[in-house]
Parts: structure tokens; C-alpha cells; sequence
């Protein structure tokens, strides 16, 4: 476990160390924040920093940094590298200018920030990227804690309706209509700072039962150097979009502006943007180091992993909570985790609405103009949610396809930044480096994912990563290059 730690360490250490590198490089300084200067008492309201924090991280965090860390460590102790690394380098700093580009921009949705530095059209793309992928996002974290519910009911020796995927499916979409329309201090910022020390104390419930139970043995990333998936499948580009929340994120950059609604002073992105990211990477490692730890390896490949996540992810969240935790701690976890993925679903939806309201310039502080947008966002998240309960739709696919478009987004976001620092005249690598890399590796899963350009790349199964590395490669060069290019006809300081 020596490379669980390290990682560890190095993660926690990024926030004080690189962490103040991209806050010096933005530079806030004391000016009026959205926060004061439009108060709307509804989606601009002043709150703490510590408020500001842990809504932050649960805003971002759902079920990504846990089953997508679980999903992760199918390919061995390789994932900490990513969770670590892609934290400080991308994701933190994806979650911090996505944050204060919109504190400097009236608190505006991504697609309008997007489109700002990056032109009317890619505006428009993001606008509908943005909306599709907040509404799949709602609908994944309505279903998942919908369907593990469901497995605590059982495993508590219930049946009958209550136990239903649907009921509880009914009872989370009601109340995200309610937390979607009404004031952001109301529900989101009373009960989530308490929601958020549940899933704090949830991963260290964990990581203490992993590393304290002798039956539980953490491997060494140097002994286990290699691809540990027992399909096969490739560590590029499918772990880096596998982990997703646990190291970068393009969904995060649509929760931001709901907190960058909220400063008081610019000063607070450091810990709020920034460190949250830092939390829900910390978070994430332990997961997977869990699913790395606790089951049986077979070959050298994570079988025992593979068949307990087949089970879904509610049963493989439930099975970690009990063989790392016993009675109160499991109940704790437990809650953790279906609050967890809740309240990203309910701001997911609540981004979507302020989305449309700046597409639409439809101002939100009367209730009447809040309804006009949350009755159609909502109505498209229920027909999918009740789709899959009934299963008319794959969960798996909803899940996969958010995967890659939360990835792409990221990507974007990312070259968004870098032309928001060239304009400042200041260090646009810092963003420029995470967007080519995320680049390459959105390009290869599109062509390599049977969801995607897979099924045509390779007709008889497998990968052909023959063909998808080269491209990703170009594909993200690319990018570089017409980056670099538009920045030689930009004027700076706008």
C-alpha cells in the first residue's frame, strides 16, 4: 500500500503547491463579485466559504469519483497514477478556471463563457452539449440511487412497492423538481454541508476498513504495471474516460457557475474550485483502491472486481460498504452514497435551467419564468429515467454516452481557458497542456468505443488501435496548432 500513500500524498500536496500556482496565474483580486452586485435572492446569494466548499463537492462528485473509480480499477493499481496526476494537472485546474471565468463573466453558464473565447459557434455547440449532457447527468443520478434504494430494502428483508426502482425513481425526480426551481439557499445550501461530512466520513469509513483488515492488501503500482482488465480492453483511452469524475470532468464546469453565483470574493476559488476538485480525487483513490484490494486477482487480471461490478453498480457500492464496514458505518456509507449521487442529479438539473436562461436571456428571479424551463428539463428526465426502470432504455448506454461527451466537454472547456489566459497575457500552458492531452483522448475513445466509431473501425470486435492511436494523436495536434495560430490573430486583454 506504500503507492496508495504516495499518491495520496502527493494528491493532498498538489492543492498547496500547483493548486497556488493556477490561482496566482489567474490572479483574482478584490473586485465586486456576482455574488453582491446582482443579488437575486434565487440564484445569486452570498454564503461562506465553507458552505461554498461542500457544495461545491457535492455538486461534482455523485456517483463518478466512486464507480467510476470502482470501473477504474479494473485495469489494476495503474488508476492511482491517473486519479493523482489528472487531478492536480487537469481536473483541478479545469474545475478552477471553468469557476472564475464565469465569477469574471456575471456568473454566466459555460456555453456562454465558452462561446465568448472561443466564438458564436462553438456557443452554440456547447449550448446543446451542455443541456444534453446535465440532463443525462440527472437522469444517471436519479436512477442510481433510485436502484440502490432498492438493494437496501432487500438486503433489509422488504418487498412490495416501496421497494420499487420506480417509487423511489418518482420520489428523487419530485424533489429535484423542488430543489430545481426553488431558491439555491433553501434546500441546496441548508442541507448539503451536512450531506457532505456523510460522504467524507463515507470514504474514510473505507479507506480505514481497507487498510486496517489484514484480509485486504492494497497492490504496488510496480508490481502491477500492466493492464489488469480482464476483457482486454485498453488503458488508452478507456480508463482515462472510465475514471472521469475522479480526475477531470467537463460536468463540473456546469456546476462552477452555480458557486461562482455565490463568492463573496474571488479569493475563495482557490479552495472552493480547486480544492473540491483536490477532495473528490482523494475520494476517488479510495475507491479504487478498494476495488483494487479487496477482490480476488486471477491471472493477474481483476475478475473478482469484473464479476461483482457485473452486478450493477448499487450492488458493488453496497458490497464494498459491507466488507469494509459493519453496522453503523455501513448505514453511514450507505447514505453517503445514494445522497451522493442526489445531489449532483438536483444541481444537474438546476445548471440546466440557468443554461437555457442565458440561451434564452429569460431572466429567473419570478417563479413563473422558472417553470417555463423546469417543467420541459424536468419532463425529459423523468421519460428516460422511467424508460430504464421499466427497461425500455440501457442504463449502461445512458452511462457510457455521458462518459464521453463529459470528457469532450472537459476538453473544450479546457481550450476555452487557454484562450482566456492568452488574452490575459498569461501562461495559457497550464490549460493548453490538459486540453491537447484530453484531447487525444476523447478522439481515440470516439473511435474506438463500440458506442461510438467502434463498431465500423472494427467490424470483427476487438480494437483497432492500430488505426485510433495515430489519429487521436494527429487530432489533438491539431487543436494545438489552430490554437496557436488564432492566438497570432487575437488582440490581448479584452
Amino acid at each position: 500500500m506504500i503507492s496508495f500513500f504516495l499518491c495520496l500524498i502527493i494528491l493532498v500536496g498538489g492543492y498547496f503547491t500547483y493548486g497556488k500556482v493556477v490561482d496566482n496565474t489567474f490572479g483574482p483580486d478584490d473586485r465586486e463579485t456576482p455574488a453582491v452586485r446582482i443579488n437575486d435572492g434565487v440564484d445569486y446569494v452570498v454564503m461562506p466559504q465553507w458552505k461554498l466548499f461542500l457544495v461545491q463537492l457535492l455538486n461534482i462528485a455523485g456517483l463518478g469519483p466512486i464507480f467510476g473509480a470502482m470501473q477504474g480499477a479494473l485495469w489494476g493499481p495503474v488508476v492511482f497514477l491517473w486519479i493523482t496526476f489528472g487531478t492536480i494537472f487537469a481536473g483541478g485546474v479545469h474545475d478552477y478556471f471553468s469557476g472564475m471565468m464565469s465569477e469574471r463573466n456575471d456568473g454566466a453558464s459555460i456555453a456562454e463563457i465558452t462561446g465568448k473565447y472561443l466564438g458564436p459557434v462553438m456557443k452554440n455547440v456547447m449550448r446543446v452539449f451542455s443541456v444534453v449532457l446535465l440532463v443525462m447527468v440527472g437522469t444517471v443520478f436519479a436512477v442510481g440511487p433510485a436502484g440502490l434504494l432498492v438493494t437496501l430494502f432487500k438486503n433489509g428483508g422488504h418487498s412490495g412497492l416501496l421497494t420499487t426502482t420506480l417509487f423511489w425513481l418518482v420520489i428523487i425526480l419530485v424533489y429535484y423538481f423542488i430543489a430545481t426551481f426553488i431558491s439555491i439557499d433553501k434546500i441546496i445550501g441548508k442541507v448539503y454541508p451536512i450531506f457532505g461530512i456523510c460522504l467524507i466520513i463515507m470514504a474514510v469509513g473505507v479507506g480505514f476498513g481497507v487498510i486496517t483488515k489484514s484480509e485486504f492488501v492494497i497492490p504496488e503500482i510496480w508490481t502491477h504495471f500492466y493492464n489488469m482488465h480482464p476483457s482486454g480492453t485498453p488503458i488508452w483511452s478507456f480508463m482515462f474516460i472510465t475514471v472521469a469524475c475522479g480526475a477531470i470532468s467537463g460536468f463540473h464546469a456546469t456546476q462552477s457557475p452555480l458557486m461562482a453565483r455565490c463568492m463573496k470574493s474571488e479569493r475563495q476559488g482557490h479552495m472552493v474550485f480547486y480544492g473540491a476538485m483536490v477532495c473528490e480525487g482523494v475520494i476517488a483513490l479510495v475507491w479504487a483502491a478498494a476495488g483494487c484490494a479487496i477482490y480476488a486477482v486471477t491471472d493477474g487480471l481483476s475478475t473478482g472486481l469484473s464479476e461483482v461490478l457485473a452486478q450493477g453498480q448499487s450492488a458493488a457500492i453496497y458490497d464494498v460498504c459491507a466488507k469494509t464496514m459493519g453496522g453503523i458505518g455501513i448505514a453511514l456509507a450507505m447514505i453517503g452514497v445514494v445522497v451522493c449521487p442526489i445531489t449532483s442529479g438536483d444541481t444537474a438539473f438546476r445548471s440546466a435551467r440557468l443554461t437555457l436562461a442565458d440561451w434564452m436571456h429569460l431572466e429567473q428571479d419570478t417563479w413563473v419564468n422558472r417553470l417555463k424551463l423546469c417543467i420541459p428539463v424536468l419532463g425529459v428526465g423523468t421519460i428516460l429515467g422511467v424508460g430504464n426502470a421499466l427497461g425500455y432504455i440501457d442504463y449502461t448506454v445512458i452511462w457510457r454516452y455521458f462518459s464521453w461527451t463529459n470528457q469532450t466537454l472537459a476538453m473544450i472547456v479546457l481550450w476555452a481557458g487557454s484562450m482566456y489566459l492568452y488574452l490575459q497575457k498569461k501562461n495559457y500552458w497550464i490549460t493548453a497542456v490538459p486540453a491537447t492531452f484530453m484531447s487525444a483522448v476523447s478522439c481515440t475513445y470516439f473511435i474506438l468505443a463500440p458506442e461510438c466509431l467502434g463498431g465500423l473501425v472494427n467490424p470483427e470486435g476487438g480494437y483497432n488501435t492500430v488505426v485510433a492511436y495515430p489519429i487521436g494523436v494527429i487530432f489533438a495536434a491539431l487543436l494545438l496548432f489552430i490554437f496557436i495560430r488564432a492566438t497570432k490573430k487575437q488582440p490581448v486583454n479584452q
